[in-house]
């Protein structure tokens, strides 16, 4: 049996998802479309701080002295 979810469309109107075995609860497809929706948006990480380290460590430069120097001291991954 093949169910065709017809919610999810493409920008030619053709389906994203298609059902080729078992039978689905609505409840099942809801999840599967919202899992695969959120595959999409996932948003890049922020590598701003990553590469401060990398120039520091490539410039030989030490952590900044003053407030706060002791959470600027390690590396963050």
């Amino acid at each position: 049996m093949s169910v065709t979810v017809p919610v999810l469309n493409d920008i030619h109107g053709e389906p994203l998802l298609q059902v080729l075995a078992g039978n689905p609860t609505p409840e099942e497809l809801a999840a599967l479309a919202a899992v695969v929706a959120t595959l999409g948006s996932a948003e890049e990480e922020n590598t701003e701080h990553d590469r401060a380290w990398q120039r520091r460590a490539a410039l030989r430069m030490r952590p900044a002295p003053g407030p706060g120097a002791w959470r600027r001291s390690s590396l963050h991954r």
